[in-house]
């Protein structure tokens, strides 16, 4: 039997709950007593992962979207491994939580990337064999295809999982193949790595501008509720992220963000086009294409933070 089709529509933006304590890791030698993912329940259509510290410092945010038809998984998290982090396992008993509530004769189940940097596309692996599930290529190629993309990146493509309508862009700069998901019913946008609290990685400049013009363009004509990335790095003090490869974030910034502050990113990226290095503003820092020397800094800081936690 199949259940009545569920209205996307006439009460979007949907209220959801942001009211949530995420998974931060443990100081030192501790071990970590944190699930390996974190799922939270913004709305009963709409679920967000978080991979656990304890699995991989990157700790990226995965988001489940249900629709009448289908569901999308965006992002695979940074571990291949199913036995230290069971995103398939997870994935199967939310899909049929949500089908127990909602019956379908039949059901899909896409899986999509933000963008392909393995931290993001290391579970794919798991849903080989899945029955009627997409996995979507983290090739340009393939995305572009996928989704209908024929202007690519300044086109908006909309993907219907089911009477819940996505709205996506390209957002090429941090990867090539990077998108911005705007959701209707949520009011969210996804903005992967381009845009979250923590460090702005822009490895094409005139693209990254282009991306965060075209992000702020959408914005201003939705609904949005949050912006929310991938990732958390910087603290609550104002202008100091984390070192790279931190095990454990106690004092971590919420993960997400308002349209003030995409706009806030879009001017301060602006503000530093043609100044190539590290550039640090309260809630980001954009790393302007950066060096080799930049780089190497920032991996200084990240075993130094580890040396001194060791001991």
């Amino acid at each position: 039997m199949t259940d009545s089709r569920i209205d996307f529509i006439t009460q979007a933006p949907a209220v959801g709950s942001m009211d949530v304590r995420w998974i931060h890791g443990a100081p030192g030698r501790q071990r970590s007593s944190d699930p390996p993912i974190q799922v939270h329940h913004y709305d009963q259509h709409t679920t967000i992962l978080r991979e656990s510290k304890s699995v991989s410092y990157e700790a990226p945010f995965l988001y489940l979207m249900f629709g009448n038809d289908r569901a999308l998984l965006l992002d695979t998290g940074a571990t291949a491994d199913a036995a230290r982090f069971p995103l398939r396992a997870t994935v199967d008993q939310l899909v049929a939580e949500w089908l127990a509530r909602h019956p379908r004769d039949s059901y899909e189940l896409v899986v999509a990337h933000t963008h392909g940097h393995n931290d993001h596309v290391a579970g794919d692996a798991q849903f080989a064999g899945r029955a009627a599930t997409r996995v979507v290529s983290r090739e340009l190629d393939a995305v572009q295809q996928f989704f209908g993309f024929t202007d690519w990146p300044a086109q908006i493509v909309t993907f219907d999982l089911g009477g819940r309508v996505l709205e996506v862009t390209g957002s090429p700069g941090h990867h090539r193949a990077a998108i911005t998901i705007y959701d209707r019913w949520t009011g969210f946008l996804l903005t992967g790595d381009t845009v979250l609290p923590g460090r702005l990685y822009a490895f094409d400049f005139p693209q990254f501008l282009a991306s965060l013009d075209r992000m702020v363009a959408l914005a201003e004509t939705s609904v949005v509720t949050h912006v929310l990335g991938c990732h958390v790095e910087m603290t609550r003090q104002p202008g100091r992220d984390y070192p790279l490869g931190a095990t454990y974030q106690p004092d971590e910034r919420a993960l997400e963000m308002t349209v003030t502050q995409l706009r806030d990113v879009r001017a301060a990226a602006h503000s530093v086009a043609g100044k190539q290095g590290v550039h640090r503003f309260d809630d980001f820092v954009i790393y302007n294409e950066p060096s080799k020397r930049d780089q190497f800094k920032l991996i200084a800081r990240g075993v130094l933070d580890k040396i001194r936690g060791s001991r």
